[in-house]
């Protein structure tokens, strides 16, 4: 089970966010015991991109033996 404070993987892209499946964030909040997620997603040098919630099928664990990518990201304007 998802817990808060577990890093968590983008199952799937969200474009009006900027986000890609594959992107890692942070539970800061579960809602209703794992029915929905509120996700923190922050760049490397820690600026929140994005906070969002998410459902059980929009995020997944991380497996033991993966790796964690860098990609460039633009700023959507606000």
């Amino acid at each position: 089970m998802i817990k808060e404070l577990y890093s968590v993987i983008l199952t799937e892209d969200i474009p009006n966010l900027n986000l890609k499946k594959g992107d890692i964030g942070s539970v800061v909040l579960v809602h209703n015991n794992g029915e929905g997620y509120e996700v923190e997603f922050i760049t490397l040098g820690g600026d929140t991109i994005a906070v969002t919630t998410l459902f059980p099928s929009q995020i997944r664990m991380i497996q033991e033996m993966e790796i964690a990518n860098a990609r460039p990201i633009e700023l959507l304007a606000a």
